[in-house]
This record gives C-alpha cells, structure tokens and sequence, in this order.
C-alpha cells in the first residue's frame, strides 16, 4: 500500500470525512535534503470532517498529525493541511 493510500485510510476512519483529498508532492521537493528518491515524502491534505467542528485550526491539525504520527516519524517530512469543517466547505 502506498503511503498516500496509508494516509487515506488512517484519516477516513479517524474523522469520517466528507471529502478527502490525499496528494503526493514530493516530486516538486526532488532536490531537498529530506525527499526520498522514491517519492511519498510530501504531502497535501485537504479533509473535510464534522469532526474539525467548533475547533480552531490548530487544534484541527493536532488531530491530523496525531493520526498520522507514525509516518510523520518514519517516511513522511512535509505535509501541507486544510483542515474544514462541513460548514466551511466551498469546494
């Protein structure tokens, strides 16, 4: 399973988002000191969750990186949030 797919999976049972995207970047950081010449090293997430309701942002990415601490030690380096709730939704 990819490290995406491993994200994806991690974040949609946590939070049970209504829209979830999960997208590997790591080919724009290439040259950077801490890519992986395989890739899955930067991420852009954008989740959609009741759960983010009547939290603020941060308190929102503190959930995200709590769910995803173990690839954030390992493999993962940079990842990008946007973290909604339903409400706030404009896509």
């Amino acid at each position: 399973m990819s490290m995406a797919d491993t994200m994806r999976q991690k974040l949609a049972e946590r939070f049970a988002p209504t829209r979830l995207e999960v997208v590997d970047d790591s080919q724009r950081h290439a040259d950077h000191a801490e890519s992986h010449p395989e890739g899955e090293s930067h991420f852009v997430v954008t989740i959609v969750s009741p759960a983010f309701s009547g939290l603020n942002r941060v308190a929102r990415q503190r959930l995200v990186y709590e769910t995803l601490a173990h690839e954030l030690a390992t493999r993962v380096h940079a990842l990008s949030l946007s973290t909604l709730s339903p409400e706030e939704d404009r896509a």
